[in-house]
């Protein structure tokens, strides 16, 4: 698996992809344990109806939804194990999975 430099938004982060569905997100932290879990959304709407949905089975929302300066939108939640998980539109990536779910 070959990745490529996505984005680069400052010095302190990098998105890589493989050109699939295949994506990582590196942060500069002060630890070595994963800090969350994302999953990519097609649609930007759908980003919105997930919200609702966590939000009506009582999980803690961990970030607030936002839009993101490269246009992503996204909110973070925790699941009953604490584990925080990020649900996230990304055109170039969403769109990938667009076309997946056509075939």
């Amino acid at each position: 698996l070959q990745m490529q430099v996505e984005w680069e938004p400052d010095p302190d982060n990098v998105y890589l992809t493989s050109g699939g569905l295949d994506n990582l997100a590196l942060h500069k932290g002060s630890t070595s344990v994963v800090d969350h879990f994302g999953y990519f959304v097609p649609e930007m709407s759908d980003v919105d109806r997930w919200y609702d949905w966590v939000r009506s089975q009582g999980a803690k929302i961990v970030k607030e939804l936002k839009t993101h300066r490269d246009g992503a939108r996204s909110f973070y939640f925790s699941d009953p194990d604490g584990i925080v998980i990020q649900i996230l539109f990304h055109e170039p990536v969403s769109a990938r999975a667009r076309q997946n779910a056509a075939r």
